[in-house]
């Protein structure tokens, strides 16, 4: 699986989302622009010391990563009002979850290039705009991740 966040903001989140990655083995893509620096005490702290387990990939700009895409890479654009719920794709063990910023989400046109890939996470409070960044992320994660079997799950003995 792989995370892509595009132009993260908030450097807890980021980390938090890091040790998630690291965790579950899944591949961390960070597109810049960042609203903050890779050395941030915050992000440091949230990853803890998972960051030496991370496969991490730091992206330029969206177009620079777009074209380093496999070919056939299945993208998946977590976004409110998505026509489809994250429950409902049929998750494969190398697709993509986009998440975009935490004040702005996924730009415009992506949401529009990729229309009919767009997923969103019910929300039942019409008050709520969303949930934290690192929580969508987990929660989409470990529905793929339920969804293919938990590949490679560590368990005791």
């Amino acid at each position: 699986m792989n995370i892509v966040l595009i132009n993260p903001e908030i450097p807890s989140n980021t980390g938090n989302i890091a040790r998630l990655c690291a965790a579950t083995k899944t591949t961390l893509h960070l597109i810049r622009p960042f609203g903050f620096e890779l050395d941030d005490r915050h992000l440091k702290r949230a990853a803890m010391d998972y960051w030496q387990h991370l496969d991490l990939h730091q992206w330029a700009d969206w177009t620079t990563f777009e074209q380093k895409l496999p070919p056939n890479s299945r993208l998946w654009m977590i976004e409110c009002k998505g026509a489809r719920r994250y429950d409902q794709i049929q998750w494969q063990p190398e697709d993509y979850i986009v998440l975009g910023r935490e004040t702005k989400g996924i730009p415009t046109p992506l949401l529009e290039k990729y229309q009919n890939s767009w997923v969103r996470i019910p929300m039942f409070n019409p008050t709520s705009r969303s949930l934290n960044l690192s929580n969508c992320a987990a929660l989409v994660l470990y529905e793929a991740l339920r969804q293919t079997g938990f590949i490679g799950e560590i368990t005791s003995s």
